[in-house]
């Protein structure tokens, strides 16, 4: 079969579980697939076959003695953030480029639990520090709907596998918007879960407070099929909450749109920057939802001016913390022929990482340094405690509010965008890692240079069913979700 590669998730568990084709025949059809096409896109870092084959022949197994699970033989792209046993596992640096995982995250042992399969670890942001995937020490991933752009970040070698069709699905991680902001560049459906869903345990961290692990997939289907996987609680995780967990597939029509309260913050749609044309897909799609019963209610959500200076100090303050780590002693890079200790700390540190990195390590350190951390670190967490009540404040009103998933489409690779350009792009998406909140992406149709416009869904606390459910039954009613970028039609 020539056309695996366009089958969802539910066609392809279908097709393995009765036997149509095998584990083995699509593992391979997608590793060829790979072979052919990552070259101009350059999403994988590590390419997995050897071990691929080998758990594609374990699901063939489990699947003839009748004991597979439902994703038993699918195969699965790794964001090379999560931590996976006898692997590569870089994080997009230099400063990991030699480190092979002595054992598995809970996402990725999860989904071995699960009978998928592995093909290989995708590119990122190094230390998911950015929104194009260009500060990868492996060089940019292309965004399949036009190569001469960004896929977005830090998980844009996730959203490329996925929309190249060179992986059904892929993991994500989303500490300020990394998995909606690349799933709105390329067209896809991801899911950041509330703070807590999916155990943070084997992710390498960035920031602490909040970093969290989603899926990216073409449908809420299909990514309620990996939801149903990795979520739930975690030993290992301190911050994994005990909480009953949802069956996401069982509940895709559980949420009647019809009746349902979407908050539309105004300050939302008055940001200076917000492109006309996505403002016309996401009111589009507003629009749609309406017509399927929804109601439109005007909120206030009056701290946005607030969300990227409040990001920007503790983000890079819980990097600082998280990545001194890093010293060139117990593992990782180590510079050559250091002439005493401090010198093998400031070579292995400064010729390991980035530029962004050290950026945004420079500004975390300066902002928990003596006499600093009062008035910045401490002010931008009680600033943080009121963008969380004022969302709180909204959903008394609402169901979800709807937002964009980012002012504009995806950037052209090597605009040169200044940090501050960058950071004021993740203005719709930093606060719901602020608040630990959910939220969604959903694609919405196209640009006026052919590129995919997202409309970002936001929800309270653990309603993930709900937020999938919403985008499943606007998917029922809309095909922009079966789009397919232009590399993978050319190579059908």
């Amino acid at each position: 079969m020539t056309d695996l590669h366009r089958l969802s998730i539910r066609e392809l568990s279908e097709g393995l579980q009765s036997s149509k084709f095998s584990s083995r025949e699509l593992t391979q059809h997608y590793l060829k697939r790979i072979e052919k096409i990552d070259a101009q896109v350059k999403s994988y870092v590590t390419v997995t076959p050897e071990l691929a084959l080998a758990q594609a022949d374990a699901a063939d197994a489990a699947i003839q003695a009748g004991n597979a699970s439902v994703l038993a033989g699918i195969p699965l792209a790794h964001k090379d953030i999560f931590c996976t046993q006898g692997v590569r596992t870089s994080a997009g640096s230099k400063m990991l480029d030699n480190f092979i995982s002595p054992y598995d995250a809970t996402v990725v042992s999860k989904a071995k639990a699960a009978g998928l399969v592995t093909l290989g670890k995708v590119n990122m942001d190094e230390f998911a520090m950015g929104s194009t995937s260009e500060s990868s020490y492996y060089g940019a991933t292309k965004n399949p709907w036009n190569l001469d752009y960004v896929p977005g970040g830090s998980s844009g070698g996730s959203a490329a596998v996925v929309a190249a069709d060179l992986a059904p699905f892929a993991t994500g991680t989303d500490t300020g918007g990394s998995i909606r902001q690349p799933a709105s560049f390329c067209g896809l459906t991801g899911l950041k879960p509330t703070y807590g869903r999916v155990s943070r345990f084997g992710i390498i961290a960035f920031a602490s407070s909040l970093d969290q692990a989603g899926p990216m997939a073409r449908s809420a289907e299909d990514c309620a099929y990996l939801m149903n996987v990795i979520a739930g609680h975690d030993a290992k995780d301190s911050t994994s909450v005990d909480k009953e967990v949802d069956d996401y597939v069982a509940n895709l029509n559980a949420t009647s749109v019809k009746g349902l309260r979407i908050g539309i913050p105004k300050q939302y749609f008055n940001v200076a920057g917000l492109a006309a044309d996505v403002k016309a897909r996401v009111e589009e799609s507003l629009k749609k939802l309406e017509d399927m019963g929804a109601i439109l209610v005007e909120v206030d959500l009056n701290m946005v001016e607030a969300y990227v200076p409040t990001y920007y100090l503790i983000a890079p303050a819980e990097a600082s913390s998280n990545l001194s780590r890093y010293d060139g002693v117990r593992y990782g890079y180590r510079c050559e022929n250091p002439v005493d200790l401090m010198d093998l700390y400031k070579r292995s540190r400064s010729e390991g990482f980035g530029e962004e990195v050290k950026r945004r390590i420079l500004i975390g350190t300066y902002a928990l340094s003596a006499g600093y951390y009062d008035a910045y670190y401490v002010k931008a967490q009680k600033v943080r405690r009121l963008i969380q009540q004022d969302f709180l404040k909204a959903f008394e009103q609402v169901d979800v509010i709807a937002a964009p998933s980012a002012p504009t489409t995806a950037y052209k690779i090597g605009a040169n965008l200044s940090p501050t350009e960058m950071y004021l792009g993740d203005v719709y998406t930093l606060a719901v890692n602020l608040a630990g909140l959910p939220a969604i992406n959903a694609p919405v149709g196209l640009d006026d240079h052919n590129l995919p416009v997202g409309l970002q869904l936001i929800g309270n606390y653990w309603s993930e069913s709900q937020l999938l459910s919403i985008v499943h039954q606007y998917q029922q009613n809309t095909d922009f979700h079966t789009q397919r970028a232009a590399i993978a039609e050319e190579n059908a």
